[in-house]
């Protein structure tokens, strides 16, 4: 039987395609209830992955005293209460991102998980791609040398998420690609680099794709499509981040703008090596014996999005079998960021956090 039972707060799309066939594959983990305020899209899930329980109230998840981890994977508006309110009731927070829409909103979440004493793990997947691990360590081991600049970022041709839906909307969302695509890329760097601590942004956000309904992207299913909804968010950021041992990091995301294909991607300079990786494709620049080399490593499954890596780090975290990669402090930091850059591009300034 399996150790841990999982309560599922939000039966949408990254669930029911993504989350979901990584947890019934987990031998550890049993889905024994799914909430949704959408009572019929619930039903459906449970009925899809045999799931027992059905609520319409997050509360009763946290009530239902079999439940010890919670999945949460609502709109962006209520990770924080939901994340919070989980590990006050004693349960470990598998959360997906972003972490939050406020820097006070990460911080509540990271007090919450200090003072519970339980695991608070936001999805970060792309750190759990081969790829990604084969650079982590390549860089832990020196050979970049010295990593001072970089750049990263997920540029889509036509990607709206939901349009008129939760996705689109600044109350529930938080904000537009920046939010949605930039923890990815801007978390996968930063960590590649040694977590540097930011210490200050600039930025750009721009909207001009809003009347468009053309969509060339496979990530643009994500959300519900609303034709009478709210487009109050960007379409497109672009900024600069500084770091407290002075590396800097350009950035670029969009769900729309006039480019030939979408492409998500970081690059990494150092003093001994650099390293692209594109749209799945890793390759590290150097030199040996004063000659350049272009190096392309052969390290199998180059994807990132592995979320049921993550999911299962997560699970072997909670069983005490290992170090959590993440911590809330990260999330933190992130989110900081995120905001910073918001009110750069509101205000025409640099922000120092």
């Amino acid at each position: 039987m399996a150790e841990l039972k999982l309560g599922v707060i939000g039966a949408g799309n990254i669930f029911r395609y993504v989350h979901a066939p990584a947890w019934k594959d987990n031998k550890d983990v049993e889905i024994v209830a799914v909430c949704d305020i959408d009572r019929e899209k619930a039903e459906a899930v449970a009925k899809e992955f045999n799931i027992p329980h059905v609520y319409t109230d997050y509360k009763d998840v946290l009530s239902h005293e079999e439940i010890n981890i919670v999945d949460i994977c609502t709109p962006n508006l209520f990770h924080s209460e939901y994340s919070v309110a989980a590990l006050e009731a004693g349960k470990h927070v598998l959360c997906e991102k972003p972490d939050a829409v406020s820097p006070e909103e990460a911080e509540r979440m990271a007090e919450a998980a200090e003072k519970s004493g339980k695991t608070l793990m936001v999805m970060r997947n792309n750190r759990f791609s081969a790829a990604s691990g084969y650079m982590k360590r390549f860089v832990e081991k020196g050979h970049m040398g010295d990593i001072y600049t970089g750049r990263c970022g997920w540029i889509r041709r036509r990607g709206i998420p939901g349009k008129g839906g939760w996705f689109t909307t600044k109350e529930l969302s938080g904000g537009g690609p920046l939010i949605d695509l930039g923890v990815h890329f801007i978390d996968l760097a930063i960590w590649i680099m040694g977590n540097p601590k930011p210490v200050s942004v600039v930025g750009s956000t721009y909207t001009k794709f809003a009347d468009t309904d053309l969509a060339d992207s496979v990530h643009s299913q994500f959300g519900t499509k609303q034709d009478d909804g709210t487009f109050d968010v960007e379409d497109l950021a672009t900024g600069f981040i500084r770091f407290d041992n002075g590396a800097s990091l350009q950035i670029e995301f969009s769900w729309a703008s006039n480019i030939e294909e979408e492409v998500n991607f970081y690059e990494l300079r150092g003093t001994k090596a650099g390293a692209s990786f594109k749209n799945g494709k890793l390759k590290i620049f150097t030199e040996v014996e004063e000659k350049l080399w272009n190096v392309e490593p052969e390290i199998g499954n180059h994807h990132t999005g592995d979320h049921a890596n993550n999911i299962n780090h997560f699970v072997d975290v909670v069983q005490g079998r290992a170090e959590a990669i993440f911590t809330p402090e990260q999330g933190v930091d992130m989110i900081k960021i995120l905001d910073a850059i918001y009110k750069s591009a509101e205000t025409g300034h640099e922000v120092r956090l």
